[in-house]
């Protein structure tokens, strides 16, 4: 039996130690060591034989199947990593940390929490999105229609039409109700509830315009209203998809919109990661959404108006205003300007002012008057606006940008056509998210038009250049119908050959009918 000397003056109560790896501390390593030194030294075990001569009978490798050699190194890869895992668990709780050590390793367990609730909580959401369904196209394609031109966005991008003049105004028709600008002083907690006022909205085409047809005889070859015009400039921004019936006859183009078509609808969060899905009768399906943007907007210009006061009045009235009409019509002013675009293309085009002000000389301004839309901040960036409005507007705006951003260009660029000093955007929010029907406006913000194209990465140089070259496009084209429109679900428009009836209404069928008739009852008479 082996003997370990040791003193009388040892001091006991240390555990048994038999692999010396509990008191590791150096403050406390030689507070129970022997005086005699050494360690468990008469108690060491040593080999007695050599073990190396010991081998396998057979070294060589075993040839697994193709199926099988990847998943072992899978399975290996796996252990290692769980078997590393397992031994920086066992050291971290073995070692005695020293307080410093303690307070950063409290702060790196409190910031990974911290990481975990963000992102996994992001993590979790991304898994959860689902697949963009497929969109319907804004008219259905027809067998017989013939595909003339085709356009992808990433060539529209490229192009470029700088150093257009300014346009010259041909005429100026309708009546402005003036700005009211205690509606700039609103904000989140005094807001006001939105009003619903009834006002006739007058949404004319280019072909059913007395005065462009009018101005056909003798000004211009190339005639379009501005919301047309900014849809074709700003076309690379949009996603949904849209439609522009062009009518050739000799060398003059007419732009037109459907008469049954949602083209005046403003799109809701149409450039978002996600944008709306929602199908049938839901309020957050898209087309409810853009009824619903549609009804505020509406109300919002005429609300922020001084209401039954004179009106600043062009030199001539609003020529869509019928005398047996019943209703007010909504503060509106017209202009018909001139472009020249070069290659002997003269545009003319009806754009419209909202309402007018007074600016801080004194001098009169004419302005658009838009609303902005919050449906329900969950689905919509999640920025909260009546919690971030007063404080940080820019991130609203932000989010709106990257959420409507064609909706925004478009407004913007009919803005710049029509020539007007500023636009006041309104921040419009549901009373409720689960009701469509009420709103209360939070803010307003004012902005010239020129600096904010250069805020949301607006080029009017480029979009000239889109514009002319559809311009060019059509040109060429034999007389006749045809029809542009936006792909649903690819960055693409196309250009249709159509037949000459398509599109039209039973009533103007009917009128060519009773036309026809009375030329024949004149032949046989």
């Amino acid at each position: 039996m082996p003997y370990q000397p040791f003193s009388k003056g040892d001091r006991l109560g240390k555990v048994a130690d038999w692999t010396g790896s509990i008191y590791q501390d150096r403050r406390y390593m030689n507070k129970y060591t022997s005086q005699f030194g050494g360690g468990a030294s008469q108690y060491a075990y040593y080999h007695d034989e050599d073990e190396s001569s010991f081998q396998l009978v057979d070294t060589t490798k075993v040839q697994k199947p193709i199926y099988q050699r990847g998943r072992t190194k899978f399975n290996q890869n796996k252990l290692r990593r769980e078997r590393e895992k397992r031994a920086a668990l066992d050291q971290a709780n073995m070692q005695v940390l020293t307080k410093t050590q303690k307070s950063r390793e409290r702060d790196r367990q409190r910031q990974l929490k911290k990481w975990q609730k963000q992102f996994g909580r992001a993590m979790q959401q991304r898994n959860q999105k689902t697949q963009i369904k497929n969109r319907d196209a804004s008219v259905t394609v027809k067998e017989t229609w013939e595909v003339v031109e085709e356009m992808d966005f990433p060539r529209l991008c490229k192009l470029s039409l700088p150093n257009i003049g300014d346009p010259v105004d041909i005429g100026t028709y309708g009546s402005l109700e003036y700005y009211d600008k205690q509606y700039d002083r609103v904000t989140t907690k005094n807001e006001k509830r939105l009003k619903r006022i009834n006002r006739i909205f007058h949404k004319v085409t280019t072909t059913d315009d007395p005065v462009i047809r009018q101005l056909a005889k003798s000004h211009g070859n190339v005639f379009a209203t501005d919301a047309i015009l900014a849809t074709l400039m700003c076309c690379t921004r949009s996603i949904y998809s849209w439609d522009i019936v062009v009518q050739k006859v000799s060398n003059k183009l007419f732009f037109d919109k459907r008469d049954d078509s949602e083209f005046h609808l403003l799109t809701v969060s149409e450039t978002a990661t996600e944008p709306p899905q929602d199908e049938g009768n839901s309020i957050n399906s898209p087309k409810n959404l853009a009824l619903e943007a549609t009804f505020i907007n509406h109300n919002f210009s005429q609300q922020v108006l001084k209401m039954n006061e004179e009106r600043y009045k062009f030199d001539q009235t609003n020529p869509f205003h019928q005398k047996d009409e019943d209703g007010e019509v909504a503060s509106v002013g017209y202009k018909y300007r001139k472009w020249n675009l070069g290659n002997d293309i003269q545009l003319v085009a009806r754009c419209e002012h909202d309402a007018v002000m007074y600016g801080p000389n004194g001098e009169l301004q004419f302005i658009n008057v838009k609303s902005l839309n919050e449906w329900d901040s969950r689905f919509c960036g999640g920025v909260d606006w009546r919690s971030r409005l007063d404080n940080q507007r820019g991130a609203v705006l932000a989010t709106e940008l990257k959420n409507n951003s064609c909706k925004l260009a478009k407004w913007t660029i009919s803005a710049l056509l029509a020539g007007s000093e500023n636009i006041k955007f309104g921040y419009v929010s549901r009373v409720h998210q689960r009701d469509s029907v009420k709103h209360v406006l939070l803010g307003t913000q004012q902005f010239k038009p020129l600096e904010f194209a250069s805020q949301i990465n607006l080029s009017m140089d480029n979009a000239w250049g889109i514009l002319r070259c559809v311009i060019d496009i059509c040109r060429k084209l034999n007389d006749g119908k045809y029809l542009i429109m936006k792909d649903p679900n690819k960055p693409f428009i196309r250009i249709y050959s159509i037949p000459d009836n398509t599109f039209e209404s039973s009533e103007s069928e009917d009128d060519d009918e009773e036309d026809e008739s009375d030329k024949s009852d004149e032949g046989e008479k």
